[in-house]
């Protein structure tokens, strides 16, 4: 019978896991190098923290192996933009601005104990709604 190269649940060392992950790459080690960095996040690399950006080969010299110079740049990520931005904070409800300019009121958790009580929660939530869209729309 033909044992064919299935993949099972078995137990597998870290190693032979990363080996397949690998399949296909280009490992390759560079010695003797020249390293610049232009970072926009730290003064220096920081030891085991991931930095996104391009790495380039400046000199390529086929006599002279030993004196080569690489330049990594940092590339700055966008700050992305809070989608719905919450324009109103209450103890009760936010109000959120949607990408299109309507309003959305959102309710908070309420805290249901002893001393709860529906009319007072309910009269928070008016105030806060009265407030909040008096601010929003009138503007």
């Amino acid at each position: 019978m033909e044992e064919k190269n299935i993949r099972s649940n078995k137990p597998r060392l870290v190693g032979s896991i990363v080996e397949e992950m690998l399949q296909g790459w280009n490992r390759n080690t560079e010695l003797s190098v020249d390293l610049k960095t232009v970072l926009h996040s730290d003064k220096r690399m920081k030891a085991g923290k991931d930095y996104q950006g391009v790495l380039r080969r400046d000199v390529e010299s086929e006599e002279f192996r030993y004196d080569e110079h690489f330049t990594f740049v940092e590339i700055l990520r966008p700050k992305a933009e809070k989608r719905n931005p919450h324009v109103f904070d209450g103890k009760y409800i936010t109000v959120t601005r949607r990408d299109d300019g309507s309003l959305r009121p959102n309710f908070k958790p309420m805290k249901v104990d002893r001393d709860f009580s529906v009319y007072r929660y309910a009269l928070g939530v008016f105030n806060e709604l009265m407030w909040a869209l008096e601010d929003l729309i009138e503007k």
